[in-house]
Protein backbone atom coordinates (compact mmCIF):
# COMPACT_ATOMS: atom_id res chain seq x y z
CA UNK A 1 0.00 0.00 0.00
CA UNK A 2 1.14 3.81 -0.84
CA UNK A 3 1.50 6.33 1.72
CA UNK A 4 -0.65 9.59 0.88
CA UNK A 5 -0.71 12.82 2.50
CA UNK A 6 -4.35 13.92 2.36
CA UNK A 7 -7.46 11.88 1.92
CA UNK A 8 -9.90 12.97 -0.65
CA UNK A 9 -13.00 14.15 1.31
CA UNK A 10 -10.93 16.57 3.79
CA UNK A 11 -7.86 17.33 5.94
CA UNK A 12 -6.58 14.56 8.25
CA UNK A 13 -5.69 14.92 11.78
CA UNK A 14 -2.10 16.54 12.48
CA UNK A 15 -1.64 13.13 14.32
CA UNK A 16 -3.07 10.61 11.63
CA UNK A 17 -1.26 9.15 8.41
CA UNK A 18 -3.31 7.87 5.48
CA UNK A 19 -2.78 4.78 3.40
CA UNK A 20 -3.94 4.29 -0.19
CA UNK A 21 -4.64 0.28 -1.08
CA UNK A 22 -5.44 -1.75 -3.98
CA UNK A 23 -6.06 0.06 -7.48
CA UNK A 24 -9.29 0.60 -9.45
CA UNK A 25 -9.34 -1.47 -12.73
CA UNK A 26 -9.07 0.87 -15.63
CA UNK A 27 -8.01 3.76 -13.81
CA UNK A 28 -4.50 4.39 -13.49
CA UNK A 29 -3.07 5.79 -10.46
CA UNK A 30 -6.66 6.17 -8.24
CA UNK A 31 -7.05 3.57 -5.24
CA UNK A 32 -9.26 1.44 -4.23
CA UNK A 33 -9.66 2.64 -1.09
CA UNK A 34 -7.86 4.84 1.58
CA UNK A 35 -7.06 3.94 5.40
CA UNK A 36 -6.51 6.73 7.34
CA UNK A 37 -5.64 6.15 11.27
CA UNK A 38 -3.76 7.64 13.85
CA UNK A 39 -0.75 5.60 16.04
CA UNK A 40 -1.52 4.97 18.58
CA UNK A 41 -4.90 5.03 18.27
CA UNK A 42 -6.71 7.67 20.53
CA UNK A 43 -10.16 5.30 20.18
CA UNK A 44 -10.95 1.84 19.75
CA UNK A 45 -13.54 2.47 16.72
CA UNK A 46 -13.34 1.78 13.23
CA UNK A 47 -15.68 3.62 10.34
CA UNK A 48 -15.54 1.74 7.27
CA UNK A 49 -17.25 3.76 4.53
CA UNK A 50 -17.66 0.71 0.84
CA UNK A 51 -20.32 1.96 -0.97
CA UNK A 52 -19.33 5.47 -1.45
CA UNK A 53 -16.88 5.16 -3.80
CA UNK A 54 -17.24 7.43 -6.92
CA UNK A 55 -14.24 7.01 -9.04
CA UNK A 56 -15.66 5.61 -12.25
CA UNK A 57 -13.56 4.46 -15.18
CA UNK A 58 -14.56 5.42 -18.88
CA UNK A 59 -14.41 2.23 -19.96
CA UNK A 60 -17.19 0.88 -16.86
CA UNK A 61 -19.84 3.88 -17.65
CA UNK A 62 -18.90 3.25 -21.37
CA UNK A 63 -20.78 0.14 -20.44
CA UNK A 64 -23.82 1.11 -18.22
CA UNK A 65 -27.40 1.78 -19.57
CA UNK A 66 -27.95 4.81 -18.55
CA UNK A 67 -24.94 5.69 -16.33
CA UNK A 68 -25.55 9.05 -15.16
CA UNK A 69 -29.20 7.70 -13.66
CA UNK A 70 -28.29 4.31 -12.56
CA UNK A 71 -24.64 4.81 -11.10
CA UNK A 72 -25.36 7.28 -8.32
CA UNK A 73 -28.79 5.25 -7.45
CA UNK A 74 -26.32 2.63 -6.06
CA UNK A 75 -24.27 5.01 -4.61
CA UNK A 76 -24.38 5.46 -0.58
CA UNK A 77 -24.06 9.02 -2.21
CA UNK A 78 -21.39 11.06 0.33
CA UNK A 79 -22.20 9.45 3.46
CA UNK A 80 -18.24 9.23 3.25
CA UNK A 81 -18.27 13.11 3.66
CA UNK A 82 -20.24 12.30 6.71
CA UNK A 83 -18.01 9.51 8.08
CA UNK A 84 -14.25 11.87 7.31
CA UNK A 85 -15.00 14.78 9.44
CA UNK A 86 -16.53 12.14 12.33
CA UNK A 87 -13.37 10.62 12.63
CA UNK A 88 -11.58 14.05 12.17
CA UNK A 89 -13.50 14.85 15.22
CA UNK A 90 -12.83 11.34 16.85
CA UNK A 91 -9.85 9.83 15.86
CA UNK A 92 -11.63 6.49 14.88
CA UNK A 93 -9.80 4.95 12.34
CA UNK A 94 -11.26 5.75 8.47
CA UNK A 95 -11.69 2.98 5.49
CA UNK A 96 -13.07 4.68 2.77
CA UNK A 97 -13.47 2.71 -0.90
CA UNK A 98 -12.98 4.57 -3.95
CA UNK A 99 -14.17 1.63 -6.31
CA UNK A 100 -17.55 2.77 -6.74
CA UNK A 101 -20.46 -0.38 -5.89
CA UNK A 102 -21.39 -0.20 -9.39
CA UNK A 103 -17.64 -1.96 -10.24
CA UNK A 104 -17.89 -4.44 -7.54
CA UNK A 105 -19.69 -4.14 -4.13
CA UNK A 106 -17.72 -5.14 -1.08
CA UNK A 107 -20.86 -5.85 1.22
CA UNK A 108 -20.79 -9.07 -0.52
CA UNK A 109 -18.73 -12.52 -0.63
CA UNK A 110 -16.52 -12.76 -3.54
CA UNK A 111 -18.93 -15.73 -4.46
CA UNK A 112 -22.42 -13.92 -4.73
CA UNK A 113 -21.82 -13.92 -8.33
CA UNK A 114 -24.57 -13.96 -10.81
CA UNK A 115 -22.72 -16.63 -13.59
CA UNK A 116 -24.95 -15.72 -16.32
CA UNK A 117 -23.89 -12.31 -16.62
CA UNK A 118 -20.47 -13.33 -16.61
CA UNK A 119 -18.34 -14.20 -19.93
CA UNK A 120 -16.27 -17.69 -19.44
CA UNK A 121 -17.05 -20.55 -18.04
CA UNK A 122 -17.75 -20.21 -13.83
CA UNK A 123 -16.13 -22.15 -11.09
CA UNK A 124 -16.50 -25.82 -11.00
CA UNK A 125 -18.40 -25.29 -7.49
CA UNK A 126 -20.72 -22.65 -8.80
CA UNK A 127 -24.28 -22.54 -10.24
CA UNK A 128 -25.08 -21.03 -13.72
CA UNK A 129 -28.73 -20.33 -12.75
CA UNK A 130 -29.64 -17.35 -10.42
CA UNK A 131 -31.09 -20.35 -7.44
CA UNK A 132 -27.55 -21.77 -6.98
CA UNK A 133 -26.72 -22.13 -3.51
CA UNK A 134 -23.76 -19.51 -3.83
CA UNK A 135 -25.98 -16.93 -4.83
CA UNK A 136 -27.74 -14.73 -2.11
CA UNK A 137 -28.30 -11.64 -3.13
CA UNK A 138 -27.05 -11.77 -6.36
CA UNK A 139 -30.56 -13.42 -7.64
CA UNK A 140 -31.86 -9.41 -6.37
CA UNK A 141 -29.51 -8.20 -8.92
CA UNK A 142 -27.56 -7.20 -6.27
CA UNK A 143 -24.59 -9.60 -6.16
CA UNK A 144 -20.68 -8.76 -6.13
CA UNK A 145 -21.70 -7.17 -9.39
CA UNK A 146 -24.67 -5.39 -9.45
CA UNK A 147 -26.53 -6.95 -12.30
CA UNK A 148 -30.21 -4.77 -11.99
CA UNK A 149 -31.76 -2.26 -10.57
CA UNK A 150 -36.08 -1.73 -9.67
CA UNK A 151 -37.65 0.50 -12.13
CA UNK A 152 -34.37 0.27 -14.87
CA UNK A 153 -34.02 -3.40 -15.37
CA UNK A 154 -30.61 -4.63 -16.67
CA UNK A 155 -27.52 -2.31 -15.75
CA UNK A 156 -24.88 -3.13 -18.44
CA UNK A 157 -24.80 -3.53 -22.30
CA UNK A 158 -23.11 -6.81 -23.15
CA UNK A 159 -21.57 -9.40 -19.84
CA UNK A 160 -18.07 -9.04 -17.90
CA UNK A 161 -15.56 -11.15 -18.82
CA UNK A 162 -14.20 -13.53 -16.78
CA UNK A 163 -11.01 -11.99 -15.86
CA UNK A 164 -12.29 -8.80 -15.30
CA UNK A 165 -14.26 -9.58 -12.18
CA UNK A 166 -11.36 -12.02 -11.05
CA UNK A 167 -9.29 -8.11 -11.59
CA UNK A 168 -11.93 -6.46 -9.28
CA UNK A 169 -11.70 -9.39 -6.51
CA UNK A 170 -7.97 -9.11 -6.39
CA UNK A 171 -7.32 -5.56 -6.88
CA UNK A 172 -10.41 -3.77 -4.95
CA UNK A 173 -12.30 -6.41 -2.90
CA UNK A 174 -9.50 -8.86 -1.64
CA UNK A 175 -7.20 -5.74 -0.52
CA UNK A 176 -9.70 -3.84 1.54
CA UNK A 177 -11.26 -6.63 3.41
CA UNK A 178 -7.44 -7.52 4.23
CA UNK A 179 -6.96 -4.34 5.46
CA UNK A 180 -10.20 -3.85 7.54
CA UNK A 181 -9.24 -6.99 8.84
CA UNK A 182 -5.50 -6.20 9.75
CA UNK A 183 -7.17 -2.86 11.72
CA UNK A 184 -9.49 -4.60 13.30
CA UNK A 185 -7.00 -6.70 14.95
CA UNK A 186 -4.65 -4.15 16.12
CA UNK A 187 -7.00 -2.03 17.38
CA UNK A 188 -8.25 -5.08 19.73
CA UNK A 189 -4.36 -5.86 20.49
CA UNK A 190 -4.03 -2.42 21.41
CA UNK A 191 -7.66 -2.29 23.48
CA UNK A 192 -8.97 -5.50 24.23
CA UNK A 193 -12.17 -4.79 22.36
CA UNK A 194 -12.73 -2.61 19.12
CA UNK A 195 -15.97 -1.84 17.14
CA UNK A 196 -16.66 -1.28 13.31
CA UNK A 197 -19.44 1.19 12.54
CA UNK A 198 -19.95 0.09 8.77
CA UNK A 199 -21.71 3.07 7.35
CA UNK A 200 -24.01 3.60 4.87
CA UNK A 201 -27.17 5.42 3.49
CA UNK A 202 -30.67 4.65 2.48
CA UNK A 203 -33.14 6.14 -0.18
CA UNK A 204 -36.06 7.30 2.14
CA UNK A 205 -38.11 4.41 3.62
CA UNK A 206 -42.08 3.95 3.74
CA UNK A 207 -43.87 4.23 7.05
CA UNK A 208 -44.32 0.68 7.86
CA UNK A 209 -47.99 1.46 9.23
CA UNK A 210 -50.57 4.63 8.77
CA UNK A 211 -49.77 7.48 10.70
CA UNK A 212 -46.26 5.84 11.79
CA UNK A 213 -43.08 8.03 10.52
CA UNK A 214 -40.79 6.18 8.68
CA UNK A 215 -37.69 5.28 10.37
CA UNK A 216 -34.48 7.87 9.48
CA UNK A 217 -31.87 5.45 10.76
CA UNK A 218 -31.44 1.56 10.38
CA UNK A 219 -29.19 0.24 12.89
CA UNK A 220 -27.90 -3.58 12.27
CA UNK A 221 -26.08 -6.12 14.28
CA UNK A 222 -27.34 -9.43 12.53
CA UNK A 223 -29.96 -9.71 14.99
CA UNK A 224 -27.75 -9.36 17.91
CA UNK A 225 -25.00 -11.66 16.28
CA UNK A 226 -22.42 -9.16 15.48
CA UNK A 227 -22.45 -6.97 18.34
CA UNK A 228 -22.95 -6.78 22.08
CA UNK A 229 -26.00 -5.82 22.98
CA UNK A 230 -25.19 -2.89 25.48
CA UNK A 231 -23.49 -1.06 22.56
CA UNK A 232 -26.88 -1.43 20.14
CA UNK A 233 -28.75 -0.24 23.47
CA UNK A 234 -26.44 2.90 23.80
CA UNK A 235 -26.76 3.98 20.13
CA UNK A 236 -30.82 3.61 20.60
CA UNK A 237 -30.37 5.54 23.48
CA UNK A 238 -28.75 8.76 22.01
CA UNK A 239 -31.14 8.20 18.70
CA UNK A 240 -34.15 8.72 21.49
CA UNK A 241 -32.34 11.76 22.85
CA UNK A 242 -32.15 13.72 20.06
CA UNK A 243 -35.57 13.14 18.45
CA UNK A 244 -34.57 10.36 15.54
CA UNK A 245 -36.36 7.62 14.66
CA UNK A 246 -34.54 4.54 13.89
CA UNK A 247 -35.06 0.80 12.96
CA UNK A 248 -33.29 -2.44 14.46
CA UNK A 249 -32.19 -4.90 11.54
CA UNK A 250 -35.28 -3.92 9.57
CA UNK A 251 -35.28 -3.87 6.55
CA UNK A 252 -31.44 -3.68 6.92
CA UNK A 253 -29.92 -5.95 9.46
CA UNK A 254 -26.49 -6.14 8.11
CA UNK A 255 -24.21 -7.53 4.97
CA UNK A 256 -21.39 -9.67 4.29
CA UNK A 257 -18.94 -7.35 5.80
CA UNK A 258 -20.53 -7.80 9.45
CA UNK A 259 -20.78 -11.50 8.51
CA UNK A 260 -16.94 -11.58 7.37
CA UNK A 261 -15.63 -9.73 10.23
CA UNK A 262 -17.86 -9.99 13.43
CA UNK A 263 -16.35 -11.74 16.55
CA UNK A 264 -17.89 -11.12 19.82
CA UNK A 265 -16.67 -13.61 21.55
CA UNK A 266 -13.16 -12.18 20.59
CA UNK A 267 -14.06 -8.00 21.47
CA UNK A 268 -14.44 -7.77 17.58
CA UNK A 269 -18.03 -6.00 17.58
CA UNK A 270 -19.42 -4.73 14.35
CA UNK A 271 -22.52 -2.49 13.40
CA UNK A 272 -24.16 -1.32 10.32
CA UNK A 273 -25.60 2.02 10.03
CA UNK A 274 -28.04 3.39 7.36
CA UNK A 275 -28.76 6.88 6.96
CA UNK A 276 -31.51 8.46 4.97
CA UNK A 277 -30.35 10.31 2.84
CA UNK A 278 -32.83 12.49 3.17
CA UNK A 279 -31.47 13.90 6.32
CA UNK A 280 -28.40 14.79 5.05
CA UNK A 281 -28.00 15.60 1.28
CA UNK A 282 -30.55 18.64 -0.54
CA UNK A 283 -33.80 18.13 -1.92
CA UNK A 284 -32.25 15.99 -5.23
CA UNK A 285 -30.31 13.48 -3.08
CA UNK A 286 -27.30 14.58 -4.73
CA UNK A 287 -25.39 17.32 -2.94
CA UNK A 288 -24.73 18.13 0.92
CA UNK A 289 -27.88 19.75 2.05
CA UNK A 290 -28.59 21.88 5.56
CA UNK A 291 -29.24 18.46 7.44
CA UNK A 292 -25.39 17.69 6.96
CA UNK A 293 -23.80 19.22 9.89
CA UNK A 294 -26.44 18.09 12.05
CA UNK A 295 -25.91 13.97 10.91
CA UNK A 296 -22.32 14.73 11.60
CA UNK A 297 -22.61 15.99 14.87
CA UNK A 298 -24.99 13.21 15.63
CA UNK A 299 -22.89 10.44 14.46
CA UNK A 300 -19.54 12.05 15.97
CA UNK A 301 -21.22 12.02 19.22
CA UNK A 302 -21.94 7.95 18.74
CA UNK A 303 -18.50 7.31 18.02
CA UNK A 304 -17.84 9.29 21.27
CA UNK A 305 -20.06 7.30 23.02
CA UNK A 306 -19.72 3.87 21.93
CA UNK A 307 -15.97 4.57 22.01
CA UNK A 308 -15.79 4.87 25.96
CA UNK A 309 -18.32 1.56 26.39
CA UNK A 310 -15.63 -0.64 24.08
CA UNK A 311 -12.92 0.60 25.56
CA UNK A 312 -14.21 -0.74 29.12
CA UNK A 313 -15.29 -3.61 27.43
CA UNK A 314 -11.77 -4.17 26.42
CA UNK A 315 -9.82 -3.66 29.73
CA UNK A 316 -12.60 -6.09 31.22
CA UNK A 317 -11.58 -8.81 28.73
CA UNK A 318 -8.00 -7.74 29.55
CA UNK A 319 -7.95 -8.40 33.38
CA UNK A 320 -10.07 -11.38 32.90
CA UNK A 321 -7.35 -12.93 30.07
CA UNK A 322 -4.21 -11.63 32.78
CA UNK A 323 -5.94 -13.26 35.64
CA UNK A 324 -6.59 -16.73 33.39
CA UNK A 325 -2.54 -16.70 32.97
Amino acid sequence: MQLVAMHESGALRADSISIAGGMVPGSAGIPAFTLTRCDPSPIPVVLAVPHAGRAYPGALIERMRHAAFAAPRLEDRLVDLVATEAARRTGAALLVAHAPRAMIDLNRASDDVDWEMIGGAPPPDASSTPTGGSLRRARSGLGLVPRRLPGLGELWKRRIERHELDERIALVHQPYHEALGRTLADLRERWGAVLLIDLHSMPPLVARSHGEPAPQYVVGDRFGAACEGTLVSTVFSLFAQGGQRAAHNRPYAGGYVLERHARRREGVHCLQLEIDRACYLDSRLAERGPGFDGVVDLVTELVRRVADEVADMGRDRQRWRAAAE
